[in-house]
């Protein structure tokens, strides 16, 4: 990626992946790194955006970076911790709250003559998430906003381009954070509008010749959307070096891996299918957590891999649908602050026996980005239009131990489910669906008889990015419906629950 443009230090606020998402909606290409490990190419960014933290600036050891390369010499915006940062090690005050300032709030003072406050007026909604507040301002300081509650709401450093917001202008309840980060990004740091769709494919097609040059590459696909997007970019850059594996772990939707293998038909990739069910199932076998289950199927994909590798002549890399939610929630960004959320199967490198080297073209984006990638590659809009799928498939979807006859009652219960969306006309307003086959046993009555089998849960839910998401309220008559088809249509299940949970807390998979 050439386009350097924004950079985000994160001090290990669960925020800071917003930011970057508001930052790209601005089509404006940025990066998050651990705020003790700035990259070393750091002049490449024309601005920098300090992100919150969990932390306080009044305590013992609080996050210190060093700024000598940054203030008063690029365009620089402080959310929050990096307000308070700024002001106490600046000439400033930052003290205890004497009330937690938490949600809503609403600007009663603005600076309207400021670029900064361009567009956004008194009355204007923003969301506060911190315990210490700024009494004082930093040297040279001037205040831009206030809240009712808040009187250091905003302010800027007199002599420099750089400014400091108490709130979180990157979550949706701050109603004119994109106008704001829109302002200081174009208006003040004069960033170019310029990642797009068309401008990513380009630059990374260049990257992966540049990256690969003659090489052959064995390239994993899921028929899912991320690794489809990669395998097209991936194709117009090598051609017949990609070899495409496409592996039955036994964990599949019902009837995926020959339908599957159908779709890629006319396209032309080079596929090869590839049944390790056996492997996989040997491998899962006893395991009841989750992490447990997530590492077999790695290492188990990695075998497969590794095996179908060696019968290519010269195959040096191996390239892999991941995505920057995937990197984000398995290892804290950059080895930085952020809290590790769950691994995925496709982060963390290779074993050292393998001889192969990773190329990941979508490391960097979000999903949603990469649905505008492959729509500006040509890619069939059913096919883009796919809802996300769990790499280690069913087998986190079932709760526990993992058998066959687990995975053959969960797949009758996903087809009942999934197809009950299409033909109700439901899937297209849904981000990602799914059933999960819960470790427990309810009472039922069939025919006058006593019965004890599964519980399923559906779950349904509405995202961008898989980083935040809602339950999707279905309605009531649909599931009625479906109910009433899985237990009447697969046996085994007598109790269905539907899951009303939002991300956060909890996460989108169960496990």
């Amino acid at each position: 990626m050439q386009q350097h443009n924004v950079l985000i230090l994160d001090f290990g606020s669960q925020y800071t992946q917003l930011i970057a998402r508001r930052v790209r909606e601005l089509n404006i290409y940025c990066e998050i790194h651990p705020y003790n490990k700035p990259p070393k190419n750091s002049s490449d960014f024309k601005a920098v955006i300090l992100s919150g933290s969990p932390s306080s600036v009044r305590s013992e050891d609080p996050p210190h970076p060093d700024l000598s390369e940054i203030r008063g010499k690029k365009p620089l915006l402080a959310v929050c911790y990096g307000a308070q940062y700024l002001a106490h090690f600046s000439g400033g005050l930052v003290g205890q709250s004497n009330t937690r300032e938490y949600g809503r709030a609403n600007l009663s003072f603005v600076k309207k003559e400021e670029v900064f406050f361009e567009n956004i007026s008194v009355g204007s909604q923003v969301w506060m998430s911190h315990s210490d507040t700024i009494k004082e301002l930093p040297t040279g300081g001037l205040r831009l906003a206030s809240t009712h509650d808040v009187e250091n709401a905003a302010y800027k450093i007199l002599g420099e381009d750089t400014y400091a917001i108490q709130f979180h202008p990157e979550v949706y309840h701050s109603t004119d954070g994109k106008q704001l980060l829109e302002n200081f990004l174009v208006k003040i740091a004069g960033v170019a509008q310029t990642f797009t769709p068309d401008s990513f494919a380009e630059s990374t097609i260049k990257d992966i010749q540049a990256k690969v040059g003659d090489d052959k590459v064995v390239l994993g696909l899921s028929g899912g959307v991320d690794s489809t997007v990669a395998a097209v970019l991936l194709h117009k850059a090598i051609g017949t070096n990609l070899h495409c594996i496409f592996v039955n772990n036994g964990l599949l939707r019902k009837n995926e891996f020959s339908d599957v293998l159908k779709q890629y038909e006319g396209m032309g990739l080079n596929v090869k299918g590839v049944d390790a069910s056996g492997r996989f199932m040997k491998a899962l076998a006893g395991l009841s957590d989750p992490e447990a289950k997530r590492k077999a199927i790695g290492n188990a994909f990695i075998e497969v891999f590794d095996a179908e590798a060696n019968q290519i002549s010269d195959a040096k890399w191996l390239a892999q649908g991941t995505i920057y939610p995937d990197v984000i929630e398995s290892v804290s960004v950059n080895g930085g602050p952020s809290a590790t959320i769950k691994s995925h199967h496709n982060v963390g490198g290779l074993p050292d026996f393998m001889k192969l080297k990773i190329v990941e073209p979508l490391r960097m984006i979000f999903k949603d980005e990469v649905r505008r990638v492959g729509a500006s590659l040509g890619i069939d809009k059913e096919l883009l239009g796919r809802h996300p799928f769990p790499g280690p498939g069913l087998a986190i979807r079932i709760l526990g131990d993992i058998t066959p006859e687990k995975v053959a009652i969960l797949q009758e219960v996903d087809a009942v489910f999934i197809n009950g969306l299409k033909t109700s006309g439901l899937y297209d307003k849904v981000w990602q669906a799914g059933a999960i086959l819960l470790p427990v046993n309810s009472v039922g009555v069939m025919g006058d008889e006593r019965t004890y089998e599964k519980v399923v849960a559906l779950r349904a839910v509405e995202s961008t990015d898989g980083m935040t998401a809602d339950w999707v309220n279905l309605p009531y008559e649909f599931l009625q419906k479906t109910s009433n088809d899985i237990i009447n249509k697969v046996k085994g299940v007598n109790r269905v629950v539907y899951d009303i949970s939002s991300k956060p807390p909890a996460t989108i998979e169960w496990e």
